[in-house]
């Protein structure tokens, strides 16, 4: 009854290396679940690909994946005065969004966010004449700043980041690292280019682990297949679907296809079989819009980009030849993967 994912790990390991070559310097970021693959797995890939850093949700990440991986580990969570201590190495980074939070790290190694257009943590422009003063008890390894993924009003990204600079610039604040997030390789070559003296690093998790839709596909037992028309509600909260269709239940959750049948899935009391979603869409329809885990439904575009779920042990099957199989997501757990991604999760080791 496991929903499973599986890996063609050349691939998989081919789109890494595509993506380290477009964003030379790249950090690459393990946090919540590792984006369904596990710290573990992913800690490993970093070491195999060379990476001197890897990026962390929490402390809490860190001190797990501090034995699986050697180089230094970027916190992304900022530090707040009062947060429960946890143990870290000297090599642990912190994040820092706050003057205040700067104070609190004397002697430590951190990384100051800087305010962004998400408008979510990180120093003002006001902040900068205190830091001069703060930064002398810290071991300062850059700044950052984190962008938001769209720009619906037109503005430029490297324009943004480049304002910023100017900023610190200004305040003769040091300027020899600065780390980014969802920018273009070819934004980070223009950034780079007017920038020479600065390193620009992207810190990347979703387009590095989860960028090649053909490199993962998850297959389970399908038990049961339901019609619904547009509109009708379904699932715990009962949300809506977004067209006619079927609501397939498979081990672990559903997931919601448009279109006629599924091919894959028996009809109402059928018993349960083993069904594995299909790689295109068939008859000129859709890939499904919806999964969740729990038994309960939720249209993937309103899903973070980044979730997964835990898992159990996983139950060893026989793994397709070239795939790697990466483990049984949790039916306690309830989220899904991006629009049209074809891999759900995993955490643990085989």
């Amino acid at each position: 009854m496991a929903l499973t994912l599986y890996v063609d790990t050349a691939r998989w390991r081919d789109h890494h290396h595509q993506v380290r070559e477009q964003f030379p310097g790249i950090v690459p970021v393990c946090k919540g679940n590792g984006y369904g693959f596990g710290h573990e797995r992913l800690a490993e890939e970093a070491i195999r690909f060379g990476s001197d850093i890897l990026a962390v949700g929490t402390t809490y990440e860190a001190a797990r994946i501090k034995d699986w991986f050697s180089g230094d580990l970027l916190v992304l969570t900022p530090f707040r005065r009062g947060e429960e201590p946890v143990p870290l190495p000297d090599r642990v980074i912190r994040s820092v969004s706050s003057v205040d939070g700067v104070h609190g790290l004397v002697g430590a190694r951190v990384v100051i966010e800087v305010m962004s257009s998400m408008k979510r943590h990180g120093v003002s422009e006001e902040d900068l004449p205190k830091l001069h003063a703060a930064i002398e008890d810290v071991r300062l390894e850059g700044f950052a700043i984190h962008l938001p993924l769209d720009r619906t009003d037109g503005t430029d990204a490297v324009e943004e980041v480049i304002a910023w600079m100017d900023r610190l610039r200004a305040h003769r604040l040091p300027l020899h690292t600065m780390f980014v997030s969802h920018l273009k390789s070819s934004e980070l070559a223009r950034l780079q280019q007017q920038f020479p003296q600065t390193r620009f690093r992207a810190r990347i998790g979703t387009r590095l682990w989860l960028g090649d839709e053909e490199a993962t596909e998850y297959r389970g037992a399908v038990l049961d297949v339901t019609q619904v028309s547009k509109g009708d509600r379904f699932g715990y909260r009962q949300q809506k679907a977004a067209g006619d269709g079927y609501l397939v239940v498979v081990a672990g959750g559903t997931f919601a296809r448009r279109g006629p049948g599924v091919a894959e899935g028996p009809a109402r009391g059928d018993a349960p079989r083993q069904g594995r979603r299909p790689r295109g869409s068939r008859d000129g329809q859709p890939e499904p819009l919806a999964l969740r885990l729990g038994g309960q439904a939720a249209l993937v575009r309103r899903a973070p980009a980044h979730a997964g779920v835990d898992p159990l042990r996983p139950r060893r099957r026989p793994c397709a030849p070239g795939r790697r199989r990466t483990g049984r997501p949790s039916a306690a757990h309830h989220h899904a993967v991006r629009p049209g991604r074809r891999a759900l999760s995993r955490s643990s080791r085989t």
